[in-house]
């Protein structure tokens, strides 16, 4: 009997390495391809599995608020229309449209330093815009010199169930539910929302600034502040103050810049990094700090700076990082941000979403 279940085991080994073996093959074909077309200056993109993948959709990348008012006036046919009459015309710059430029500056140092290297970051445009419109969007994206070479465009049917064949570490996108089902399957995931003006980022530098409980980490010391309040919150977290928080939804996203800020302290530009990153967080340093931080270490995980503002409005403090992106839990403190420039993304997870009162939750588009 063992001699059989060991000749299975050895059967389902065999086959996993056959599978390796022919997606190397594969891949390797497909490079081989691109090889023989002769050179390009647009840099291919990494294998999937070695890069830190984001996936966009169209209307966080670009500002389509004209265009999907059209769709939800109109229906679908005279909006594929109009987009085939206006497929010369580029798009505004969307939400996304500065993290993604960001991301491209970082690539580029990366290849700098690491000429062969395919741990890097890689943009996938997924939208569920129908393929006639595709012309359009790679029409934009040239327009721009964006490096974004992987389209997903699933006409009309949800994106989600490709973020996994994908490999994505974090998807934005404008529509809240997606978010949610996303989140729900296991990927880092934020709804980002329409700015109201243009604003100067740093174009030499990725800058991301995070929430802690619910966003970072489990939202198990959120929910004793919701239901017992905050001295029965600073008693708990004292007494846990050791003990290493539940990891929350961004937290895999954290890990997968980690990875990529190493390459550049391995090169000794730790003071030059292109990548930094921020929590910025309501907990109290004195009374509810070192949980979080230890949890971090914990995980073997840094992060550039620190702020605890013991319930201070964050807008104010975030107006000076002017982050490419921040993300939180709390609709407020998205709201907050948002009045004083910065670019926001909700990420809806934890008890903090029985409670949000914000008005930036996108509605469901109308039926036709």
């Amino acid at each position: 009997m063992n001699e059989i279940k060991a000749t299975e085991v050895n059967k389902k080994d065999e086959v996993v390495s056959n599978k390796n073996q022919k997606d190397e093959h594969d891949w390797a074909a497909a490079k081989a391809f691109y090889d023989n077309l002769g050179s390009t200056k647009r840099p291919r993109p990494p294998k999937p599995q070695n890069a830190v993948t984001i996936a966009v959709s169209s209307r966080t990348l670009f500002n389509m608020v004209k265009e999907r008012q059209f769709y939800e006036d109109d229906g679908l046919e005279k909006y594929v229309a109009y987009q085939l009459e206006h497929e010369n015309e580029p798009l505004m710059p969307g939400a996304a449209f500065s993290f993604v430029k960001a991301i491209m500056t970082v690539n580029a140092r990366l290849r700098e330093l690491y000429p062969d290297s395919e741990e890097l970051f890689d943009i996938v445009l997924m939208t569920n815009n129908h393929a006639q419109v595709g012309v359009r969007l790679i029409n934009c994206i040239n327009h721009y010199d964006l490096t974004i070479e992987r389209f997903c465009m699933t006409g009309g049917k949800s994106p989600i169930g490709y973020l996994k064949a994908y490999l994505t570490n974090l998807y934005l996108s404008n529509d809240s539910e997606k978010v949610q089902e996303a989140i729900e399957e296991g990927i880092a995931a934020a709804t980002m929302f329409n700015v109201e003006k243009e604003i100067q980022l740093r174009d030499d530098q990725l800058r991301i600034a995070f929430d802690g409980d619910a966003v970072l980490f489990s939202d198990e010391s959120e929910q004793i502040v919701k239901e017992h309040g905050l001295d029965t919150f600073f008693e708990h977290e004292k007494k846990l103050e050791n003990k290493p928080l539940a990891q929350g939804p961004l937290k895999c996203f954290l890990e997968a810049l980690g990875k990529l800020q190493r390459k550049f302290y391995a090169k000794n530009e730790r003071m030059d990094c292109p990548i930094r990153t921020y929590l910025v967080t309501a907990r109290s340093a004195a009374s509810s700090g070192a949980r979080a931080l230890k949890t971090l270490r914990s995980w073997g995980l840094e992060i550039d700076e620190a702020l605890f503002l013991a319930g201070a409005p964050k807008g104010p403090l975030l107006e000076r990082i002017r982050p490419h992106i921040f993300f939180d839990d709390q609709m407020f403190h998205i709201e907050g941000a948002q009045q004083l420039g910065t670019i926001a993304a909700h990420v809806p997870y934890g008890i903090g979403q029985k409670y949000n009162k914000g008005k930036l939750k996108e509605e469901s588009p109308k039926k036709k």
